[in-house]
């Protein structure tokens, strides 16, 4: 069965840090672009972040860019997400999934979200 299973979440005050993981398994990992994507009940789903199968090409929305670096481990089948200088506005559920382009309809595989709570 494919399952990514994300963890790491939780509150953090502002200008805080957080890593989240996502554990695949039921796939072959080191042959998927992957992706993180949030949701937020004022933005709804918006894609963060995305990394190549190999882990050599990152890209990011303007409204992590230079906060948020996105790196995975393909021998433990792990992708991470390094969160940095946190805002409120970060507080979201955080999704990882498959998917070769930031338009996130497509993504096939989809994890049960990380919640991560930023406030005082």
């Amino acid at each position: 069965q494919v399952q990514l299973v994300e963890s790491g979440g939780g509150l953090v005050q502002p200008g805080g840090s957080l890593r989240l993981s996502c554990v695949a398994s039921g796939f072959t990992f080191s042959l998927r672009f992957m992706n993180w994507v949030r949701l937020t009940p004022g933005e709804g789903l918006e894609w963060v972040s995305r990394i190549n199968n190999g882990g050599g090409t990152t890209q990011y929305s303007d409204s992590v860019k230079g906060r948020f670096t996105v790196s995975r481990d393909n021998a433990k089948n792990t992708l991470y997400l390094e969160m940095n200088s946190l805002k409120p506005e970060d507080t979201a559920l955080y999704y990882c999934a498959t998917g070769g382009s930031s338009m996130w309809p497509d993504y096939e595989f989809w994890g049960q979200g990380a919640q991560v709570t930023v406030s005082l």
